[in-house]
């Protein structure tokens, strides 16, 4: 089999470059989402299940996208085009989501719209971020893969940056960060303005700089024979025959993304009412009178905004904790300490009442996030062989939606569990349970066996 050569540095890069914009968009809507919703009237309790669409849809459309890009070869790549195509759709929905309260909608209608367009702008992410991954599957060796994938963390996590103090930035320089009931603030609004055209451009440039193998050359650098490329996907038997990492690190990706999911969902909960002192207001629900957060009150979309600065920090931990990743040479090892210590950073929230010393907390799940982002995709691509990469991958793609759909349909439920046993700010124990996952995923790394 002929070895792919290996690329200089600019090269790795270009590959990797759209993901900045990518994620961008990925970090606005994790950020804001739960604050869009919130504001436009949903209740804190019923949060979670707004996030059961998005991996719903992906766990869907992501393995269906994978095995077609496996058997698309056209002037313009072979991932490339889903890229493409995935980063349009999503610009086009980042322009109408924030906009969900402003179009005279009742409030059943804007949460129904929004439900819409949030599933697919978490599809079309998806679409757009994965060719990233399996671009490196495809054109990077087993030596410099470690590279790349810290390339694209590095990447990521900028992204991450720039999308979560989008908001915290257009507020300080005067664009409203408050608005009539029922309606998304300026700030928010213009941040995916912004993010939308950021991503279009990132993509552009990535899909003018990046020249894919083509088919023959492909075939000889993946040792992929006649056979095999007759060979029609059936993801069934893909998955009989898929390598044991597969399985193992995919154990390991339940318990992280499952945590991730309830800070995305329950962090503007905890921050708004145990460090900004949110007011709250009665409502009736079915009959029954609740104590909810007041969502329109400056307190709590300054919350939302300072939840963007956690991120942020989140971010920048993950940026310097993924230049460290590299130099630990045992994996397993730089795994396992990078999730205990997010899960450490998790549970310290539980402790925490300041607004600045919550960024301690932020940089340890940030170190969780960096191995997450460039770990589970070197030890599995390392480990896959032949002409079914892209469909693997996409596979793979449900050891994230899966504990995220887990994690919406029972979030709500142990919610409401220790809002009855009187905490008064239970999402703060949801960050806990986020911590303990992490700490259990560290444990099931042990099982993974890494191909050598």
């Amino acid at each position: 089999m002929k070895k792919i050569p290996d690329l200089g540095f600019w090269k790795l890069w270009n590959i990797s470059f759209g993901f900045f914009g990518v994620q961008i968009a990925y970090a606005l809507q994790s950020a804001n989402i739960s604050r869009i919703f919130s504001t436009l009237g949903a209740d804190p309790h019923d949060l979670s299940y707004f996030w059961i669409l998005p991996p719903l849809a992906g766990i869907i459309v992501q393995p269906i996208i994978g095995a077609l890009s496996d058997r698309t070869w056209t002037r313009f790549g072979r991932r490339i085009p889903y890229l493409f195509v995935g980063a349009l759709v999503a610009v086009c929905v980042m322009c109408l989501l924030p906009n969900a309260g402003s179009f005279g909608m009742s409030v059943s209608a804007a949460m129904i719209f929004g439900l819409v367009s949030l599933m697919f702008l978490d599809t079309s992410i998806n679409m757009a971020m994965q060719p990233f991954k399996m671009m490196v599957g495809d054109m990077v060796n087993e030596k410099q893969k470690g590279l790349a994938y810290s390339i694209q963390s590095f990447l990521c996590n900028a992204g991450s940056l720039a999308g979560y103090l989008f908001p915290f930035i257009f507020a300080a320089i005067g664009i409203s960060n408050i608005a009539p009931k029922g309606v998304v603030p300026d700030s928010v609004i213009y941040s995916f303005y912004i993010g939308a055209f950021i991503l279009i451009l990132c993509v552009l440039y990535t899909s003018a700089k990046v020249k894919e193998f083509p088919p023959e050359e492909y075939a000889e650098y993946h040792g992929i024979t006649n056979e095999e490329k007759k060979e029609r996907t059936n993801m069934f038997k893909l998955l009989l025959k898929a390598p044991k990492a597969f399985w193992t690190v995919g154990l390991v990706q339940f318990f992280c993304w499952a945590a991730f999911m309830f800070m995305w969902t329950y962090t503007n909960g905890t921050v708004a009412l145990n460090v900004f002192d949110t007011p709250t207001v009665e409502t009736m629900a079915e009959g029954t009178a609740k104590v909810v957060l007041d969502t329109q009150s400056i307190q709590y979309q300054n919350a939302a905004d300072w939840v963007g600065i956690l991120f942020a920090v989140q971010a920048i931990g993950s940026v310097i904790w993924a230049a460290v990743i590299p130099v630990i040479k045992n994996k397993k090892f730089a795994y396992v300490l990078s999730l205990v210590l997010g899960g450490i950073g998790f549970i310290s929230v539980l402790f925490i009442h300041n607004q600045y010393a919550l960024f301690a907390s932020f940089a340890l799940i940030g170190c969780a996030w960096a191995a997450m982002l460039a770990l589970p995709f070197t030890i599995l691509t390392n480990a896959l062989t032949g002409g079914h990469m892209g469909t693997y991958l996409r596979l793979f793609n449900g050891t994230i939606c899966i504990p995220q759909i887990v994690a919406a349909s029972l979030g709500g439920m142990i919610l409401k569990m220790f809002t009855t046993a009187g905490n008064v700010a239970p999402e703060v124990n949801m960050l806990v349970l986020a911590g303990i996952f992490l700490i259990i995923g560290a444990g099931c790394v042990g099982i993974i066996k890494e191909k050598q």
